[in-house]
């Protein structure tokens, strides 16, 4: 199903770019820091589902749509933009809330943000337009299959990247939260690079 000499290509690529620095990895640090272990887990779970929406979109040919049209592309664009703002503001006015109290909420939640951070990040969907192609052989039939399975792997190993990140930066928000004022700087810290991060997204280059 799968070109293996392509396939060994891709995974190289693919690991190479799921171990870079980039918008979902400081997104799942953030939240990690936040609000814990389980709340990091939770968020990149919620990547892992936005991710495949993507991938499934992208292979059936919406993403075309999307990359074709400069207002559609413009509008996920700003709205994804502005929803990671509004989470850093969240943040932000959460400072002074208790752990226990804090946690109700955000744990809820953790899964379905991580779902829509990712789904309204356009540029993800651009990437595998133009990524997981050039790894296809049409010779081998069945191009949308190749597609989402190169993809499903592209997603896997982002998301085993965003765990790795959960489990170094737990323990190290578990300290600061410990402590009533280093907790209540780390949630401004991570609420205003929450917003930075809306910022990047909506004025980077296209």
């Amino acid at each position: 199903m799968l070109d293996r000499h392509l396939l060994a290509l891709f995974l190289a690529a693919a690991t190479l770019l799921a171990i870079t620095p980039g918008p979902g990895i400081l997104y799942v640090l953030a939240r990690t820091l936040s609000g814990g272990k389980r709340e990091g887990v939770l968020s990149a779970l919620g990547t892992l589902v936005g991710g495949s929406i993507h991938v499934l979109a992208a292979g059936f040919g919406l993403s075309a749509v999307l990359a074709a049209s400069a207002t559609a592309f413009s509008l996920v664009k700003y709205a994804g933009a502005i929803y990671l703002v509004w989470l850093g503001f969240r943040m932000i006015r959460a400072r002074n809330v208790p752990d226990e109290l804090s946690e109700t909420g955000t744990l809820n939640h953790g899964f379905r943000q991580g779902i829509v951070t990712e789904v309204l990040n356009p540029k993800t969907a651009l990437f595998f337009l133009s990524f997981l192609p050039q790894f296809v052989n049409p010779a081998l039939g069945h191009v949308v299959v190749q597609f989402v399975l190169l993809g499903a792997m592209s997603v896997s190993l982002n998301t085993t990247a965003d765990l790795l990140v959960v489990a170094f930066a737990a323990p190290l928000g578990a300290r600061l939260r410990s402590s009533t004022r280093f907790r209540r700087n780390q949630r401004v810290a991570s609420g205003v690079g929450m917003i930075g991060l809306g910022a990047f997204l909506a004025f980077g280059e296209k």
